[in-house]
């Protein structure tokens, strides 16, 4: 993976979109090449050793694989989340991020409004551009 790729903000919603690249082991939304995804939302369910969230962010839902470091740390259903991962397509299933960032947001006031105008902003700033014109460096 290629950390120096900023992760892309999207929601659940967009993800539906996403399509395996045969460049760099990314995917592909409409022209936009990425290898993880960050998300926000709230932990609506856990599997019973706490290795694995579902996350809700009102468009959507995507599991969430919690490497080692983050299993030691206390994570509840009904907690405010930023999500940052390895976005993998599966069948059958929730697609799923294999957290390498994960942060408990629930105390901060106003944070869902924040997110959805967070994502529209980077929409309109930087991937727009990429998707009206492909060519643009």
């Amino acid at each position: 993976m290629d950390y120096s790729q900023a992760a892309v903000k999207l929601l659940c919603a967009h993800l539906k979109h996403a399509v395996e690249s045969p460049l760099d082991n990314a995917m592909n939304l409409d022209g936009i090449l990425f290898q993880r995804a960050w998300l926000q939302g709230i932990l609506v369910s856990a599997s019973p050793d706490s290795d694995r969230f579902l996350l809700d962010d009102g468009t959507g839902l995507i599991e969430l694989c919690l490497s080692p470091d983050f299993r030691r740390r206390s994570w509840t259903v009904g907690m405010y989340v930023l999500a940052l991962g390895r976005y993998t397509l599966r069948t059958d299933e929730p697609p799923m991020i294999q957290i390498h960032k994960m942060v408990d947001l629930s105390a901060s006031p106003d944070r869902e409004t924040m997110w959805y105008l967070e994502v529209l902003e980077a929409n309109k700033l930087f991937y727009q551009r990429l998707i009206d014109d492909p060519m643009h460096d």
